[in-house]
C-alpha cells in the first residue's frame, strides 16, 4: 500500500540528500515522497530523484535497542544476495553510521509487486492455478536461499553456526521466563515445558549451515502482478546463519489447517497443502528432511514465545490489550499445533 504523505517523523531530508550527493545518487531535490505501509514498524519512504525511484528504509522514530544493528544486518544481507537467484530488493547504498536522527539507514530499489495478505489482484484472485503456483513459488524462494554459499558471499559471521542446534530451545525458554517481569502476566500457555523438553530430547545430531530468513511467510513476500512468481522476499531483519530447514518449519507453523475459517490469503483454494509444500522443498533442495518435525515444532515454540511477549507487555499496560489478546490466541494455537505434532 502507498500513502501520499509529508515527511514522516525520523526522516531528515537534508541528511538523506547529503548522503546521496556523496554517493553520486542523482542531483537536485527529492520529489514524489510516498510512505509505504503494510505492517512493518520500520519506515519505508519511496521518492524520486533525477528520474530514478528509490526506497529509504530506516528504523522507527523510537529506536529499539537493536534497531541500528538490524538495519546494518539487513543491508549486509541484501548486498550479499546481489546477483543470486533469491528474489530480493536490490540494495543501492547503505549508511551504517547513525546520522539520521540517531539511525542507520539504507536505500533500495522499489519492488514492482504486491503482498498477497493485503488482497489479490484480479488475475490471482480469479485463477486457482495461479494461486497454486504462488504456493510453490513461496517454497522455491527459501530453496534458493538455502543454496547461498555463505562463505563465498561473506556471511559466515552473520551468526554462530557452532552450537546452533543446542542453543535454540534454551534461548527461547529464557525469553519466555523473562516475561515474568511484566506485572499482571501469568503463564497460561499449556505445553511450554512439554514442548521445550521434547525439543531438547529430539534435537538433530547435526545440520548443514546456511542462510535463513528467520520470519518466512506470506506476509513477508511480494508477488509479480503478471504471474504467481515471487517479485521479492522482504523484511530481512531476522536473517542469520543457522539451519535453513527452520524457514520450512516456519511455513509449517503458519500454514492454515484444511478447512480453516481464517486463511492468510483470500481466496485460499488452489494453494498447495502443507504436505505438497514439504515435498516440493525436499525435491528442489536435496536436503535431508528426516528431522523436519523438530523444525516445525521449534518454529511453533519460537514464534509462540515471541508473540506472547506482546501479550505480556499488554498486561502491563505497555501495548494495546486487543493486540495482546489476539497474539495470545495465536500463541495458544501454535502450542496446540506443536503438541499434536509431538504426540
Amino acid at each position: 500500500m502507498t500513502t501520499p504523505s509529508p515527511v514522516p517523523e525520523g526522516v531528515d531530508l537534508a541528511v538523506l540528500t547529503a548522503f546521496m550527493d556523496a554517493n553520486a545518487l542523482g542531483e537536485g531535490p527529492l520529489s514524489d515522497l510516498t510512505v509505504l505501509t503494510g505492517g512493518t514498524q520500520n519506515i519505508l519512504l519511496k521518492f524520486t530523484r533525477s528520474g530514478r525511484t528509490f526506497v529509504l528504509r530506516r528504523p522507527p522514530p523510537k529506536l529499539r535497542a537493536n534497531s541500528n544493528e538490524t538495519m546494518r544486518r539487513e543491508a549486509r544481507v541484501l548486498a550479499a544476495l546481489a546477483g543470486s537467484d533469491v528474489p530480493h530488493p536490490g540494495l543501492i547504498a547503505a549508511c551504517p553510521e547513525e546520522t539520521m536522527d540517531g539511525a542507520a539507514f539504507y536505500l533500495m530499489e522499489p519492488i514492482d509487486g504486491f503482498n498477497p495478505t493485503m488482497g489479490l489482484p484480479t488475475l490471482h484472485a480469479g485463477d486457482p492455478a495461479v494461486r497454486r503456483r504462488m504456493g510453490f513459488a513461496l517454497v522455491d524462494g527459501i530453496v534458493a536461499l538455502s543454496r547461498i554459499d555463505i562463505a563465498a558471499v561473506g556471511l559466515e559471521t552473520l551468526g554462530k553456526s557452532q552450537g546452533w542446534l543446542e542453543r535454540q530451545a534454551p534461548r527461547w525458554k529464557a525469553q519466555f521466563d523473562s516475561y515474568a517481569e511484566f506485572a499482571g502476566w501469568t503463564n497460561e500457555i499449556p505445553g511450554v515445558d512439554e514442548v521445550g523438553a521434547w525439543l531438547d530430547a529430539h534435537r538433530p545430531q547435526s545440520f548443514r549451515p546456511g542462510l535463513i530468513h528467520g520470519d518466512y511467510h506470506l506476509a513477508n513476500v511480494m508477488y509479480r502482478h503478471d504471474s504467481g512468481e515471487l517479485a521479492a522476499i522482504v523484511d530481512w531483519e531476522l536473517a542469520s546463519v543457522g539451519d535453513p530447514l527452520l524457514d520450512l518449519g516456519w511455513l509449517m507453523a503458519m500454514w492454515p489447517d484444511p478447512g480453516a475459517e481464517t486463511t492468510p490469503v483470500t481466496p485460499w483454494d488452489g494453494f498447495p497443502t502443507i504436505e505438497e509444500v514439504i515435498a516440493r522443498y525436499g525435491e528442489q533442495s536435496g536436503r535431508d528432511l528426516t528431522d523436519l518435525t523438530w523444525y516445525g515444532v521449534l518454529a511453533c515454540y519460537k514464534l509462540g514465545i515471541i508473540l506472547e511477549g506482546s501479550h505480556a507487555r499488554a498486561g502491563a499496560g505497555l501495548a494495546p490489550k486487543a493486540i495482546g489478546d489476539r497474539l495470545h490466541a495465536s500463541t495458544l494455537h501454535l502450542f496446540q499445533r506443536a503438541l499434536r505434532w509431538i504426540a
